[in-house]
């Protein structure tokens, strides 16, 4: 049985099923309110939730269960004074230690816990980076939405802004360092400075059985990274598009991702028509549709940067993704073959899936 935790524009829902097969709702919780993204830490099977109230603004709540009682975690706020307002949490990730957990969001921000999403403190050096005046918000805001850790080292990780690039530090977030080399802006002019921070990176993964390779969306362009993000490399030639938002990887597999491709910035829909997932098992050398089951006619569905996600691994590899139109598709079989897990919910945010 697997449970799929989806984050919607009206409210969070828990459902659970087979893979392969259709998914039973079985919980709603912040009935009406925009629920950015949820979690279970795999660690310790609490739930974490990141809400965005219309009154209130972004707020991280904490549950043993997501039909049980939630708690508003404390600390996720801004330094008093200024003029930047928190305007969305966008992911959260379990660190590599235990009872770190980090939050990213909207205008740049990464929040640490130390006690398993209870209470948080903002992360000073990021947030006072010398270069913070020069970052500029992507079409989404000014969005950390990717936190990535090195497996086994807790010090070790790195994050994903847009438009700002690719940070990385080894040392817990004392430092960071740019991990932008090879990067390609083509909606910037030919003319445009080399050492640009404005790069929209739109997801960020790492292979956890070697984790120098690293994957990444790019508004436009799919990349490689051999060197734990240091220079990156395009492979995506094959692609109908090398436009979209979210990436899923098999962790059994370094040479594996997942992309669900978009016809372009001014266009997210899917290309033609057709919802398909491509699949490459060689590091980006070659593409292949994975479409089985999915929609082929006249579908122009819209899929976000948090709305597709993989558990397990290898042939058992099971994804999902949700759509803006609220649909929800799976697959138990690596992408082989899909069917629908949930129809007619919300806009879908965000999906993370789990036992």
């Amino acid at each position: 049985m697997t449970e799929l935790l989806v984050g919607t524009k009206k409210g969070l829902f828990a459902l659970e099923g087979d893979p392969g097969g259709p998914f039973e709702v079985t919980c709603r919780a912040f009935a009406g309110q925009p629920v950015e993204y949820a979690m279970r830490d795999p660690r310790t099977g609490r739930v974490l939730a990141a809400l965005t109230s219309p009154f209130y603004g972004p707020k991280i709540f904490v549950a043993e269960d997501p039909a049980g009682d939630w708690e508003q975690a404390t600390g996720v706020e801004l330094p008093e004074g200024g003029d930047a307002a928190l305007e969305r949490l966008w992911v959260i990730v379990a660190g590599e230690d235990d009872g770190t957990v980090y939050a990213g969001g909207d205008p740049g921000v990464l929040f640490v816990s130390r006690d398993g999403g209870l209470s948080w403190e903002l992360q000073r050096s990021l947030w006072e980076h010398p270069t913070r005046p020069e970052w500029q918000p992507g079409g989404g805001g000014l969005c950390l939405h990717s936190i990535v850790p090195w497996p086994g080292d807790p010090d070790r990780f790195a994050l994903a802004l847009s438009a700002v690039g690719v940070w990385l530090t080894d040392d817990g977030g004392g430092t960071w360092r740019h991990g932008n080399a090879g990067l390609v802006p083509r909606y910037m002019p030919e003319d445009a400075r080399a050492d640009t921070m404005a790069l929209c990176v739109h997801d960020l993964h790492r292979a956890p059985r070697r984790p120098e390779r690293m994957f990444l969306q790019f508004h436009g362009g799919v990349y490689r990274s051999d060197d734990a993000g240091a220079t990156w490399s395009e492979i995506g030639a094959g692609l109908p598009s090398d436009f979209g938002f979210p990436m899923a990887l098999d962790p059994a597999d370094p040479d594996s991702a997942y992309v669900i491709p978009l016809v372009a910035d001014m266009d997210r829909v899917t290309p033609e028509g057709r919802v398909r997932v491509y699949e490459t098992r060689d590091a980006g050398a070659t593409w292949t549709a994975r479409g089985d089951g999915l929609p082929s006619e006249h579908a122009y569905l819209t899929v976000l940067r948090q709305a597709f996600d993989r558990f397990g691994e290898g042939p058992g590899l099971e994804l999902y993704f949700g759509a803006t139109s609220g649909d929800v598709f799976g697959s138990g079989d690596a992408g082989a073959t899909w069917c629908t897990a949930a129809a007619h919910l919300p806009p879908v945010y965000s999906v993370r899936a789990s036992a």
